[in-house]
């Protein structure tokens, strides 16, 4: 049986990725899906719906990922296996993560969960931090200060890689993922120990 929701979403996320979300129209995803545009509105009444969708959707995972971190184990290898996972998760949302501080406007439920997660973020580095300290792998007696102001650049990175990195790299893939974990990385290198 056809998913015909599920369909609308892919088929939106690839437009609002090619075009960007301002430019594409419920008339264009369904004309792409093949299907009228009052079929398309029965299962999402406007274009913001299927964005709050595709943005929930997006967020499921990375939403998990801090609700886990209790039972995570924590390595440097870990760690950047997490980053790349994320930032390939990101790739697939590129509409989105491109044009962040515009669309959050978008809707009032995307705002509210974006600027919570980003509190959960900010804390999850901190879980983070304390738990590659007890590992040894992060140095101790670090200022709250100092360590408040790597969890703020890290999260604001996380935030804006890929919309940055547009501007000065023709095609982001999976392939050249790497080069962003390593600057992502680099950020928490001064604090980590030999034993990393």
């Amino acid at each position: 049986m056809r998913n015909i929701k599920k369909e609308i979403l892919n088929t939106a996320r690839v437009l609002f990725n090619k075009y960007g979300y301002s430019d594409v129209t419920i008339r264009m995803i369904a004309q792409e899906l093949n299907i009228s545009s009052g079929n398309l509105n029965y299962h999402y009444k406007k274009r913001e719906a299927i964005f709050e969708a595709l943005y929930f959707e997006m967020v499921a995972v990375f939403d998990q990922r801090i609700d886990d971190l209790a039972i995570t184990q924590f390595s440097i290898e870990q760690l950047k296996n997490d980053i790349h996972t994320s930032m390939e998760r990101m790739l697939d949302y590129t509409f989105f993560w491109t044009d962040i501080y515009r669309l959050i406007e978008v809707s009032e439920k995307v705002k509210t969960h974006f600027l919570s997660a980003y509190q959960q973020r900010i804390e999850g580095c901190h879980y983070l931090f304390n738990r590659l300290t007890e590992q040894g792998l992060m140095k101790p007696n670090q200022t709250k200060e100092e360590l408040d102001y790597l969890a703020e650049r890290m999260v604001h990175y996380g935030n804006t890689w890929l919309y940055a990195s547009r501007m000065y790299h023709s095609q982001i893939t999976i392939k050249n993922i790497d080069h962003f974990v390593a600057v992502y990385i680099s950020m928490l290198s001064p604090f980590l120990t030999s034993k990393r």
